[in-house]
């Protein structure tokens, strides 16, 4: 299921359950996932994602997707508002190079984007012993710090 993860980086809390970390500062990954329970952590590789095609099998793949999976942003939120194939309490989608997944088209870019935040708002919160929030639905992307305040503003227009 999951694996704890030791890189440390800098994480800017967009919303309790997405994250965008840069390297080379201070907070461990594992802090960012889930403290108890079954947990499910599903990785891509935003330089693998150069175009919507790319995005939609990355994500069928990474999370199991089944097989009436619709190849469209409306089928990808559909499957990750539900995910009851993977029996965890936890959903865990980690992003490395987000700020390099579907470069080429905005337009699919912003959709990735904001259908995971949607996924994750929809999933609502938990909370943690030490009293922080933390949804069932998190996603970390990691990024490189030049490109960590375009992606910070990218989510953060889907709060409104």
């Amino acid at each position: 299921m999951g694996r704890a993860m030791k890189e440390e980086a800098i994480a800017i809390h967009i919303d309790p359950w997405m994250h965008i970390i840069t390297t080379g500062g201070g907070v461990p990954i594992d802090e960012l996932l889930p403290i108890q329970g079954r947990f499910y952590v599903a990785h891509l590789e935003g330089q693998e994602i150069p175009d919507e095609f790319s995005a939609f099998q990355n994500l069928q793949e990474s999370l199991k997707f089944p097989e009436y999976f619709g190849w469209n942003w409306n089928a990808v939120y559909d499957c990750l508002r539900d995910l009851q194939w993977l029996s965890v309490d936890h959903h865990v989608v980690i992003v490395r190079s987000a700020d390099r997944a579907l470069r080429e088209d905005n337009a699919a870019r912003d959709e990735f984007f904001r259908t995971l935040w949607r996924a994750g708002r929809r999933w609502s919160y938990v909370k943690r012993p030490e009293g922080s929030t933390l949804s069932r639905f998190t996603v970390v992307l990691s990024c490189s710090k030049d490109s960590e305040s375009d992606l910070t503003n990218l989510l953060q227009s889907f709060q409104d």
